[in-house]
């Protein structure tokens, strides 16, 4: 069986200063297998979160505390949230994370849960609540909101035994019905012993079930999902081959450990029963909370592209950790590579590069197909963005695209996996008079393939 193309003569969508070209190639409708819902499919399309880490760890120069710590130190005296979205939205994140809670158990919000928390600090003369500050500045600039509560929790008495479900779910509710729609509850497997030198037995249905009670729009991330998964590394780096889908037996709580649940983070499975994206966590300093020693090991621009390349640009969601000082303000050189980043992915992908002529052919049988077109005028090609409507499924398993000499030759110059939301591929130098897109194999018919191509820089 074959089939044209189905767009007009001369429709394409153009869309990067260094972009040539996008095509869609189409096939029939897709089989049954599993799509995101609506909330999981935003979450895809907003592609960038920033991770904010702040807490009494901000001001012992620490990475994790002993919940022992006295809430008088926590008193960021210039604290401006909104410096922090304008800075975020500036350099295209959608979302911003808190880190409500640590291990430490320090609450940035007034809990009646425990005296451990802003209201005990000096911070607004005791009657701050920086959970309602970021969830302010978030609306104001129009950024999504999403919370973390560490279940671990160092300080309260009632960790490790039956009681503490209870302490928790209290803590949640407050942070699900205070502050306004929240898009993404962000959970870990953190576990180690409390005051009472005990670890806890964490009810993660029962917290999940009241997430989805109080903010059913909201996306739960874990090692276990249900909504998001962890990547499996804090290195910004997902799977070359990365499945939205994953057999929820494999990795069936947050936490849990092995080769076959690492395999799974980082890959996902295409014959997965649940669509559960992986989401890249990692951070723009060396650790997660500031430290002045740190302010000359903020990652550079180009490293930056690099993760946004290989998260973003492998069919994952790229949460990238900048920790605010102690002053309650992102730090300068964070804030000037973040607006560097984006001025770099703009150049790399961004604004259209008009075709002046084109010719196209296409074949498809369901599973396969080809997408192949001449260039204007023969030049290198650097880049190329493959995507998938993921609304209606992830298919495609294995494609390859190849280049056209001057001699009338096409030979493959780049090869790979899955494609997904987004699959951005590097291609080699050499001078390419046309560009053809195979799809080898897909595990259902597709309703459509797109692929952007662009300029070397």
């Amino acid at each position: 069986m074959s089939s044209s193309f189905l767009l007009p003569r001369r429709d394409f969508l153009a869309v990067g200063a260094s972009a040539l070209a996008a095509r869609h190639l189409r096939w029939p409708a897709r089989t049954t297998r599993p799509v995101p819902s609506a909330d999981q499919l935003q979450w895809h399309r907003d592609e960038l979160a920033l991770f904010a880490h702040f807490g009494v760890n901000t001001f012992t120069d620490r990475e994790w505390g002993e919940g022992t710590e006295s809430p008088t130190i926590f008193n960021p005296t210039a604290l401006d949230a909104r410096q922090w979205t304008r800075a975020a939205k500036a350099a295209g994140f959608k979302m911003v994370i808190l880190t409500a809670k640590h291990h430490d158990g320090f609450c940035l919000w007034p809990t009646a849960t425990t005296a451990h928390s802003v209201k005990s600090s000096p911070f607004r003369g005791g009657t701050g609540d920086v959970v309602r500050e970021v969830a302010d500045a978030c609306r104001a600039d129009g950024l999504r909101l999403g919370l973390y509560l560490s279940p671990w929790d160092r300080n309260a008495a009632v960790y490790g035994s039956d009681g503490y479900h209870d302490f928790y779910l209290t803590q949640l509710r407050e942070l699900l019905t205070r502050y306004g729609r929240v898009d993404e509850v962000w959970f870990d497997g953190a576990n180690g012993e409390g005051p009472n030198g005990k670890k806890q037995i964490y009810d993660w249905p029962r917290y999940w079930a009241e997430v989805k009670r109080l903010q059913p729009q909201a996306v739960i991330f874990s090692d276990a999902g249900p909504d998001i998964r962890w990547i499996g590394n804090e290195a910004g780096t997902a799977g070359e081959t990365n499945w939205s889908m994953v057999d929820p037996r494999v990795v069936s709580a947050p936490g849990v450990s092995g080769e076959g649940v690492t395999r799974m983070l980082q890959q996902g499975d295409p014959n997965g029963s649940v669509w559960r994206p992986g989401e890249t966590d990692t951070s723009i300093r060396p650790g997660w909370f500031y430290h002045p020693a740190d302010d000359a090991k903020v990652r550079s621009v180009d490293n930056l592209v690099d993760i946004y390349v290989s998260s973003v640009g492998r069919n994952s969601k790229l949460l990238l950790n900048v920790p605010p000082t102690r002053d309650g303000l992102l730090h300068e050189t964070d804030v000037a590579r973040l607006a560097g980043m984006r001025r770099a992915l703009d150049a790399r992908f961004g604004a259209s590069l008009a075709v002046a002529s084109e010719r196209r052919s296409g074949e498809a049988s369901g599973t396969t197909g080809r997408l192949e077109y001449m260039l204007p005028t023969p030049r290198s090609v650097g880049w190329a963005t493959l995507q998938e409507p993921i609304q209606h499924g992830q298919h495609v398993a294995a494609w390859r695209i190849e280049g056209l000499a001057g001699d009338g030759s096409w030979s493959p110059i780049a090869r790979g996996t899955t494609i997904g939301h987004k699959r951005i591929v590097a291609l080699p130098r050499g001078t390419r008079y046309g560009i053809r897109l195979v799809i080898e194999q897909a595990l259902a018919p597709v309703n459509a393939v797109s692929m952007v191509l662009h300029a070397e820089a």
